[in-house]
């Protein structure tokens, strides 16, 4: 998992996005800045979306990210700290941020973890297949939004 994801990182900062046809999420289901729609009925769950947030295997968000608070062994600084992060966003826009921030911030480093098209240099077991599962994104964005309060 940590090959593809190094793979699906690389592949995000030199692929183009224009395969529409491929994407597991339309630009038509963007507004804004926000992908409004859960992409899951299942509700979410914050606890499950904590691991997803700190597990090498999966998101490993706390690679780059900080959570003031979190007990993990390592916190990145690479991307911004994200305490807080549910008083200044909504659940679309995190989920947006999460699924492919490159559709509104091209050239960032942050992965697009539910997207499979565009991508360069992914293995041929991991092809097809986006980073994170549906159900995963939608309990990240549960997780963070539940990081609400001062940034200390």
């Amino acid at each position: 998992m940590r090959l593809h994801l190094l793979l699906l990182v690389v592949g995000v900062l030199v692929a183009g996005c224009d395969q529409e046809s491929d994407a597991l999420v339309q630009t038509s289901d963007v507004v804004g800045d926000s992908l409004p729609q859960p992409l899951t009925a299942t509700a979410a769950d914050p606890n499950r979306g904590a691991d997803v947030f700190v597990d090498r295997e999966s998101g490993h968000c706390a690679l780059c990210h900080q959570v003031a608070g979190l007990d993990a062994p390592f916190q990145g600084n690479v991307g911004p700290a994200l305490s807080g992060i549910g008083d200044r966003l909504t659940p679309g826009q995190i989920r947006l941020r999460i699924v492919d921030y490159q559709i509104i911030q091209p050239g960032t480093l942050m992965p697009s973890y539910y997207r499979i098209h565009g991508l360069n240099r992914v293995s041929s077991a991991h092809e097809g297949q986006p980073a994170l599962g549906a159900q995963d994104v939608e309990d990240l964005v549960a997780y963070l939004m539940t990081l609400k309060g001062s940034l200390e």
